[in-house]
C-alpha cells in the first residue's frame, strides 16, 4: 500500500487513523498482533522493529526468543473489523545480532521469498503464479468439549437438511446432503454474505474470480481468487481467512476452515493453480504435449507427484485433513494426474486452452495449512522435478483419464495413494525432505521442530476416546 513512511504518515493524518497494527505468523500460519498508537510510529519502528517472544510463536529455543518484528509497509490496510481507525500490517521476522539484525530463516514469509529467489536463481523461470480456491464452512452454532470425563462437538446451522422438522422456527427449503453445489437462494441463505466477504477482499486488492455454495450441505462455500506470486498469495490467503473469520462473527455466525467438521459430507480443500513464467512468457504450453501442457510442465508435475507424500506434510498438517481425503467426498486419495478428472490429486483443466492460461491444480491441500510453507515446498518439489527431469508417465503417475473413485480392490493397489493419516505424512517428510532444504530455502531445524510439533498433536489426538468409539465398543 506504502512505498515510503511520509506516505504512510500522510494517509493516516488524512484517514484519522489512532492505532497501527502489527500482524506476524506463528508457525502453525496463525496470524497474531501487536498495536502501537499511531503517533509512534516512526523511522525507527521500521528500522529496529519491535521485540517480541518469538519462543511464543513456536519458533526458537527460550533461551534464545528474543526477536523483532519490521513491518512491511506495501502489506498496510485498514482494518475494517476495527472500532477504532486503524492501519494494519504485516511484520517480518528478524534475529537480533550484531552488526545488523537478519531475516529469520524460519519466518513463513522470509521461507516463501527465499523459495522465489530460489527460483529465479536457478533459471528455470522468473515467477510461479498460483491461483488457491478456498474452501470454508460458516455455521450458525459451535460448541466442543474435549474434558477428561465429557468430549464431543454441536454445530448447526440454520441450512442444514437435519433442520426439515425443527419445529419452533422454520420455513422449509433446506440445503439437500451432499447436495449443495451452486444451488441458488431460497436454499442457499449465504449468498449474500459471500458477497459481503467478497467486497471486502476487493477493497484489500484480492481479485476475486467468484463465489458459490460447495457441495456440502451445511453451510459449505466456495471463493476463488485470480492468480499471484507465491508470496502475495500467502499474505492474501492468510487475509482472506481473516476477513472470512471476522465477517462471519460480525454477523452472529463462525466460519471454520477445518477440512472435514461434519461427517458423511464433502470436506474443504484449498486446491492450488499454478503455472510458471520466464520473461512475462508462460512456460507450461505445448500444443502437442498432452493436454497441451509442455515437458516443463510435465516434469514440474512429475516432482510434485514424486514428493507428495512428505507435502502432505504441509499441505495437510492436521490429524482432520486426513478425515477429508477418502473415498466418496471430492477429495483425491491416489497420487496421478488426468485431464478434467476431479478425482486425481493433480487436475488439468480442460476450459484453459490458451498458453496463459494453461496450468494445472494440485487437489489435495487444505486450509490448515500454513500457506506460506505449504505454497513454498510445492514450488520446491516442482523445481526438484524439472531439474531431475522426473517424468510423471514414466514414474508410474498416469494419466488417470478414467474414475478412481470406482476402481476394484485389485486396480487400487495397482496405484500409489496419498498418506492416510499425518503420522503417515510425518514419516515421508522425515524420509524425504531434501528437495526443500536445497539452497536453504527450508532450514533442517524448521523441519525438525514441524515434525516434533505434529507428533506431538497425532499423539495427544490417538489418546483421546472419541464419541464414535463409545458408539462402536461401550457394549462389549
Amino acid at each position: 500500500m506504502f512505498n515510503s513512511l511520509a506516505e504512510a504518515k500522510r494517509f493516516m493524518e488524512e484517514e484519522g487513523i489512532q492505532m497501527v497494527d502489527f500482524m506476524m505468523i506463528d508457525l502453525d500460519g496463525r496470524w497474531r498482533h501487536l498495536t502501537i498508537p499511531a503517533d509512534r510510529f516512526t523511522e525507527d519502528t521500521l528500522e529496529s522493529g519491535i521485540g517480541f517472544d518469538g519462543s511464543n510463536y513456536g519458533f526458537a529455543p527460550v533461551e534464545k526468543s528474543d526477536m523483532v518484528f519490521i513491518p512491511d509497509l506495501a502489506s498496510a490496510y485498514v482494518d475494517p473489523f476495527m472500532e477504532i481507525p486503524t492501519l494494519a500490517m504485516i511484520g517480518d521476522v528478524y534475529v537480533i545480532d550484531l552488526p545488523e539484525n537478519r531475516r529469520f530463516d524460519q519466518d513463513p514469509r522470509n521461507v516463501a521469498k527465499h523459495a522465489e529467489e530460489y527460483l529465479k536463481q536457478s533459471g528455470i523461470a522468473d515467477e510461479m503464479r498460483i491461483g488457491p480456491e478456498y474452501e470454508f464452512h460458516v455455521f450458525d452454532h459451535i460448541r466442543y468439549s474435549t474434558k477428561p470425563n465429557e468430549s464431543g462437538f454441536c454445530i448447526d446451522t440454520e441450512q442444514a437438511e437435519w433442520n426439515t422438522n425443527e419445529e419452533d422456527y422454520n420455513l422449509g427449503y433446506k440445503m439437500p446432503h451432499k447436495g449443495g453445489y451452486h444451488m441458488a437462494p431460497p436454499q442457499d441463505v449465504l449468498y449474500d454474505f459471500r458477497s459481503r466477504v467478497c467486497l471486502l477482499m476487493e477493497e484489500q486488492g484480492i481479485k476475486v474470480k467468484y463465489h458459490h455454495h460447495e457441495v456440502g450441505g451445511p453451510g459449505q462455500l466456495e471463493i476463488e481468487v485470480e492468480f499471484g506470486s507465491v508470496a502475495e498469495m500467502a499474505d492474501k490467503t492468510m487475509m482472506t481467512k481473516y476477513l472470512i473469520k471476522n465477517e462471519a462473527i460480525a454477523e452472529d455466525k463462525t466460519a471454520t476452515f477445518m477440512p472435514k467438521p461434519v461427517f458423511d459430507e464433502a470436506g474443504n480443500g484449498m486446491h492450488v493453480h499454478m503455472q510458471l513464467f520466464k520473461d512475462g512468457k508462460p512456460l507450461f504450453y505445448d500444443e502437442k504435449g498432452y493436454s497441451q501442457l509442455s515437458e516443463t510442465a510435465m516434469h514440474f508435475m512429475g516432482g510434485i507427484l514424486k514428493h507428495i507424500a512428505a507435502l502432505c506434510a504441509f499441505t495437510n498438517p492436521s490429524t482432520n485433513s486426513f478425515k477429508r481425503l477418502v473415498p466418496g467426498y471430492e477429495a483425491p486419495v491416489t497420487i496421478g494426474f488426468a485431464t478434467a478428472n476431479r478425482s486425481s490429486v493433480i487436475r488439468i483443466p480442460a476450459y484453459a486452452k490458451t498458453p496463459d492460461k494453461k496450468r494445472f491444480e494440485i487437489r489435495n491441500p487444505d486450509g490448515t495449512c500454513n500457506p506460506y510453507y505449504a505454497f513454498s515446498a510445492i514450488l520446491m518439489a516442482g523445481c526438484d522435478g524439472i531439474k531431475n527431469k522426473i517424468d510423471p508417465v514414466a514414474e508410474g503417475y498416469g494419466p488417470y483419464d478414467f474414475n478412481l473413485y470406482t476402481l476394484s480392490e485389485e486396480e487400487k493397489k495397482k496405484i500409489k495413494s496419498l498418506p492416510k493419516t499425518l503420522d503417515e505424512a510425518l514419516d515421508a517428510l522425515e524420509a524425504d525432505h531434501a528437495f526443500l532444504t536445497e539452497g536453504g530455502v527450508f532450514p533442517e531445524r524448521l523441519i525438525e521442530i514441524w515434525l516434533e510439533n505434529r507428533r506431538a498433536e497425532t499423539k495427544k489426538h490417538s489418546m483421546m476416546p472419541t464419541p464414535m468409539e463409545f458408539d462402536m465398543y461401550y457394549d462389549l
